[in-house]
Order: C-alpha cells, then sequence, then structure tokens
C-alpha cells in the first residue's frame, strides 16, 4: 500500500521561505514521479510541480521559479523548497503519486 505524508507547512510572513517533505512509503521516489499541487481556500486544486523517476523536474509557470522540487532517495522523501513567498501562496500542498495523495500540509503566508 502506498502512502504519502507531508509536513513542514506553517505560517510565515511575505517574502519568507518554507520547506516541505513528502515522506513516501510502498514504492521507491528513485523510481516514481511524484507531483505537489496545492488548493488555495475557495480555488480548485493546481499542479504545482513534479519530479520523475529520472530526476527531471518540471514546474507551473504562475510561480515564477521561486519554487524547487528535490527527493533524497535514501529517505525516500521529496521536498518542495519555497522562496519569496507570497500571501497568494497561501493554501494546503497536497504530493501526489499516480492517484494516491497525502493528507496536505498547511501552509499560510501572511502580508
Amino acid at each position: 500500500q502506498v502512502q504519502l505524508m507531508e509536513s513542514g507547512g506553517g505560517v510565515v510572513q511575505a517574502g519568507g521561505s518554507l520547506r516541505l517533505s513528502c515522506e513516501v512509503s510502498g514504492i521507491t521516489v528513485g523510481a516514481n514521479g511524484i507531483n505537489w499541487h496545492r488548493q488555495a481556500p475557495g480555488k480548485q486544486r493546481e499542479w504545482v510541480a513534479t519530479i520523475t523517476g529520472s530526476g527531471r523536474t518540471s514546474y507551473a509557470m504562475s510561480l515564477k521559479g521561486r519554487f524547487t522540487v528535490s527527493r533524497d532517495n535514501a529517505k525516500n522523501t521529496v521536498f518542495l523548497q519555497m522562496v519569496s513567498l507570497e500571501p497568494e501562496d497561501t493554501a494546503v500542498y497536497y504530493c501526489k503519486w499516480i492517484t494516491t495523495w497525502g493528507q496536505g500540509t498547511q501552509v499560510t503566508v501572511s502580508s
């Protein structure tokens, strides 16, 4: 059974940084693509970033290069480093493998 668990969310001031973690069990992140999504209040869930099994990364253009996805194969964990955070980044952030979602972690950016 595949499980994903996000952590690292919190409250941060605009301009600050956070690093989210997605701890994965049941599959090997070094051989599987993991996606990050987010859902802001009153909005649809949107795709944020992907790291493929081969390590290729891709990002939503709206992020303007502020987010970086990476992974630690030894820890079987995927990370989302976020810098220059804006109030518009406030959302619940989820990681996903195919159709399996984590429970999400709340990120709140205050102005």
